[in-house]
């Protein structure tokens, strides 16, 4: 992951469409984003989002917290969407074939991916969303 940003965004709820057009614009023909942010920060909020404007039909999209992956059809093929919040180490993710799924060329978002680091591509794009000062408002910085 490099660390020239490809985008800052800021965006209230209310905006989250918005924000979600100009990410899906600076996405390029990168396929992998590792989200990152506290508890409660909107990662799920914005993947939810997103993966709406990537034609979802699925008629949920949820964090996949005990599942691991959740896997949605969208009008791209098959999205991956990952919660690593729960893997006590590196070899549960191994064990998973999570390397399958990032190198698979479908788009991949994964949430709390400290642990799986080591397995990302070297593209893949580090999303850091962060609250801002006033409430409800967040910024998204693409690196």
């Amino acid at each position: 992951m490099n660390n020239k940003p490809l985008s800052i965004i800021h965006y209230s709820l209310d905006e989250i469409h918005s924000a979600v057009q100009q990410f899906v614009a600076a996405m390029g023909d990168r396929t992998v984003f590792a989200f990152y942010g506290g508890m409660g920060a909107g990662k799920t909020t914005f993947i939810k989002a997103l993966c709406a404007e990537l034609g979802v039909t699925d008629d949920v999209v949820a964090s996949p917290t005990f599942a691991i992956v959740n896997e949605y059809d969208s009008s791209h093929g098959p999205i991956y969407h990952f919660d690593f919040y729960r893997l006590k180490n590196l070899s549960e993710a191994y064990d998973m074939g999570c390397e399958d799924y990032f190198y698979s060329g479908r788009f991949c978002f994964v949430e709390w991916p400290e642990i799986v680091e080591p397995l990302l591509p070297e593209n893949a794009v580090r999303v850091e969303i962060e609250e801002s000062d006033v409430e409800g408002n967040r910024t998204i910085r693409m690196l």
